[in-house]
């Protein structure tokens, strides 16, 4: 497996540090050396091998990543969203799945009960969530309920003090080696989408079980799974909030999710970039370099553009959550434009390298691979278009 790993110096400008803390500096700088030092020489592997890199993962939470966005009082850094997105765009730029792994786990298995749960779930989930004794999982997609998530017919009955849940998820990132679960089921049918509750449920719940999920395109080294219940029965303190708000809680919990994928999109790309502009500068045809002939300087100045305009909107989102203000309309732009950045940016960079970038002997087809996820994940681009929409109209 030949790779190519990218330099600092192909970077537009911002990446050397501009308008970064010297804090948000130090914490590229640590994630970018560990990524190119360990997880870039296994990506083509786990790929391969769809395997879920358990060693990866524990040094990743020896590095402090997952408690990044998190208060001390619970034992994160207090670093905030910008610095954690940065970590992410570091990680996806050698490796997508690796980069999508800590994304579901920070925004989508903890942030919610650390954003929503009462004390008691805080304080039981929270600090192990971000010390690695317990990965998160969020399960929200079902069989019949993708984009529609106000579909949701998985069930919660309120039996004394336990909720009864029925029902199916599918597409759970993190799910076989997740110690805790945040789900959505409906708890009154007769409301809609407000009749929606959010839970959160421990791995031996009772009733609760995993099915293997389905081969996938790419992203392969990020584990998922299909999550079964039947009559699983939880504690009724487990519930994410008031029961009703279920809906609303993950429609906020999808926005901070979309600033992952944002910054795993822009990292996907990135790399692809480093590796495109590289092989340009070093490849000769018609008797020049690849870099000299218009066609592919056109293409390289497309990439840097979309980058550049991606990192300022995926950026520019998490400073905004890290501001305490409203940011839908931020995050959807963001990940928005990130993620069809990344579907372009690799495709171009795969006809730059030409015959190389079909061939799985380079990154790049696996980069494009990973770069569709981003599209789908957390809403697709058509949810992304109707997020904006509704935004600026209303």
């Amino acid at each position: 497996m030949t790779t190519v790993s990218p330099s600092t110096s192909d970077l537009p400008s911002i990446a050397h540090g501009l308008e970064l803390t010297e804090d948000q500096r130090m914490i590229r700088d640590m994630v970018r050396e560990f990524a190119q030092a360990e997880v870039a020489p296994i990506a083509h592997e786990i790929d391969e091998e769809h395997r879920f890199p358990v060693e990866i993962w524990n040094k990743i939470v020896e590095l402090g990543l997952p408690g990044i966005p998190f208060s001390e009082e619970y034992g994160g850094s207090g670093g905030g969203t910008l610095a954690y997105a940065i970590a992410v765009e570091e990680i996806a730029k050698v490796c997508g799945s690796t980069g999508l792994t800590l994304a579901a786990h920070v925004s989508l298995g903890t942030w919610p009960i650390y954003a929503f749960g009462n004390d008691r779930l805080k304080q039981l989930y929270v600090p192990k969530l971000i010390a690695g004794e317990y990965m998160g999982a969020y399960g929200l997609t079902e069989p019949n309920a993708g984009s529609d998530s106000g579909g949701t017919q998985t069930t919660a009955v309120l039996d004394g003090d336990e909720y009864v849940l029925n029902g199916r998820k599918c597409f759970c990132t993190n799910a076989n080696h997740a110690g805790v679960f945040i789900v959505t089921a409906v708890t009154d049918k007769s409301l809609g989408s407000k009749g929606i509750s959010a839970f959160v449920v421990p791995r031996d719940t009772p009733g609760f079980s995993l099915e293997k999920g389905e081969v996938k395109l790419g992203m392969r080294g990020s584990d998922w799974a299909s999550l079964v219940f039947e009559d699983a029965r939880i504690p009724r303190d487990h519930l994410l909030g008031p029961e009703g708000q279920g809906f609303k809680t993950f429609m906020k919990t999808l926005d901070g999710g979309r600033i992952s994928i944002g910054a795993l999109a822009l990292g996907i790309a990135e790399g692809a970039y480093e590796n495109a502009l590289r092989h340009a500068k070093e490849r000769e045809a018609f008797g020049k370099t690849l870099a000299d002939q218009q066609a592919v300087a056109f293409k390289l100045a497309n990439m840097a553009l979309d980058i550049e305009a991606s990192r300022h909107l995926v950026y520019h989102s998490a400073r905004v959550k890290d501001a305490g203000q409203p940011y839908t309309l931020e995050a959807a732009m963001g990940k928005l434009h990130a993620s069809e950045t990344s579907m372009r940016v690799t495709y171009d960079a795969i006809q730059i390298f030409g015959g190389y970038g079909y061939s799985r002997e380079y990154p790049l087809e696996r980069m494009w691979r990973d770069a569709k996820l981003c599209t789908i994940g957390e809403g697709t681009s058509e949810i992304q278009r109707l997020i904006i929409s509704r935004q600026i109209l209303r």
